[in-house]
């Protein structure tokens, strides 16, 4: 059974540049669509989702489009009212104070939920991860497969099934890379803001039709 999904939400800028409008505004509907499908994903009894709202690489990024995308993660975080448990990964403590306040915030505010959990990266790369939680083990003298995932930023989540990524692309691009081992890969044409409730059907479907081996 699908527990724990994570959605690589690309093609943003893309959708609103298709329409004349400015890249900035493709974030907006982009959190419309994270809505529909948390939503459907909920629907089929999905437990955790994770979604890449931000990665480090994303720093070179346009000054504006940066300041676009904390808006929203910001908003979203000083408005959500809903039963979901709110996590965020990555290096918060690096983000303006009024984007890591809101993320301190919700997490506070959503920590006894008990709905689905929507575990957001932001301002997060896997490499980074993966070297800080080598680091820790390393420490500790317990350099061991165990050691390692319980230091990673996803420790408390449970195994990641599928990573599904929008936009045409064909790469993780530093997503949840030591998680995403034997997770299953979904790669669709459409842009993020066109995701639908049909969509999350299908990639539901698509998993529940793939046998896992595990490598054995």
């Amino acid at each position: 059974m699908l527990g724990h999904i994570g959605f690589i939400m690309d093609g943003n800028g893309r959708w609103a540049t298709a329409r004349d409008l400015p890249r900035t505004e493709g974030y907006k509907e982009g959190l419309n669509a994270l809505k529909r499908v948390l939503n459907e994903c909920a629907v089929h009894g999905i437990k955790v989702v994770s979604v890449y709202a931000f990665s480090t690489e994303n720093n070179g990024r346009p000054s504006q489009e940066i300041e676009a995308i904390f808006k929203v993660v910001t908003e979203f975080n000083r408005s959500y009212d809903g039963d979901m448990k709110i996590l965020y990964m990555g290096d918060i403590d690096s983000l303006p104070d009024y984007v890591a306040e809101s993320v301190y915030f919700i997490e506070q505010k959503t920590a006894q939920n008990s709905g689905l959990t929507l575990n957001i990266a932001l301002n997060y790369g896997a490499r980074a991860d993966i070297v800080r939680a080598c680091k820790l083990a390393f420490d500790h003298a317990d350099f061991t497969d165990s050691a390692i995932e319980s230091r990673l930023a996803s420790a408390s989540l449970p195994p990641l099934d599928a990573v599904v990524r929008t936009g045409g692309e064909k790469r993780l691009s530093n997503f949840m890379l030591y998680e995403s081992a034997y997770s299953e890969l979904i790669f669709l044409d459409k842009l993020w803001p066109d995701m639908t409730e049909n969509d999350v059907d299908a990639i539901v479907n698509e998993f529940e039709s793939r046998i896992r081996k595990f490598g054995r």
